[in-house]
């Protein structure tokens, strides 16, 4: 088996549930067809760059994949049929990056120290 880094985006207009349910399906019909998902990771709603099928912004979600060519390509076949996704990419990879993705990583980083604020009324007065 192969392995592969899949993101999906998905219209705005769904709920977050419905995304996630977007991928709970992708799940199943990677495991229905002898593969295994190693990692899913929603991004949440995000900004497009530019728009999509009338869509500026859409749900993002990653999934890290161990599963044999045909599996996958049924599940794009899937997405294609879709009415809720905007666009998929898959790309084969050496090994699966189970860590955290640069896009949540930076969400999390709350161990930097705050800057300390300036008074600038205080400036304005003197």
């Amino acid at each position: 088996m192969a392995f592969y880094e899949h993101v999906v985006i998905a219209r705005q207009d769904i709920s977050p549930q419905q995304a996630e349910a977007l991928n709970e399906q992708l799940k199943a019909l990677i495991e229905e067809n002898g593969g295994h998902i190693a990692k899913i990771e929603y991004w949440g709603l995000r900004n497009l760059t530019y728009r999509i099928k009338k869509n500026r912004k859409g749900h993002y979600s990653l999934l890290a994949i161990d599963a044999p060519a045909p599996a996958v390509k049924e599940m794009e076949r899937q997405l294609l049929i879709n009415e809720d996704v905007l666009r998929f990419m898959t790309i084969r990879v050496e090994e699966l990056d189970l860590e955290l993705s640069p896009v949540l990583a930076r969400r999390d980083r709350g161990d930097r120290p705050e800057r300390p604020r300036e008074d600038f009324g205080a400036q304005a007065q003197a």
